[in-house]
């Protein structure tokens, strides 16, 4: 997945993370969001469109609101890259360990 590294850079904010976050719970607007978090409206909207860029969340019209949702696809597509990641490095620590150890026999 050649996006993980712009996915995973959207998600360093503390902030985008806890606003994907709940929106994986329910879908809300801007507003609702910025009642929820210390930061302007204007600063959430930002963070949406950080998200939205990166496929993380679309938005969704309803009436005269736009709600924003967690995209479940994309941000399972993310957990499996990052599963596969970590079965990696968890086979190469083995590795070493077994290496250091089969070497500290020797001696």
């Amino acid at each position: 997945m050649t996006e993980l590294p712009v996915m995973c850079a959207a998600l360093g904010d503390q902030t985008r993370w806890d606003i994907l976050a709940r929106l994986g719970q329910e879908a809300m607007s801007a507003s609702a969001l910025a009642r929820v978090f210390p930061v302007s409206r204007q600063a959430i909207v930002k963070h949406l469109d950080v998200l939205a860029d990166v496929g993380l969340v679309t938005a969704e019209r309803r009436g005269r609101e736009i709600v924003y949702v967690a995209v479940g696809s994309r941000l399972n597509a993310l957990a499996r890259e990052l599963d596969r990641i970590g079965r990696a490095w968890d086979t190469r620590l083995r590795a070493i360990k077994d290496l250091a150890e089969s070497t500290d026999q020797q001696d």
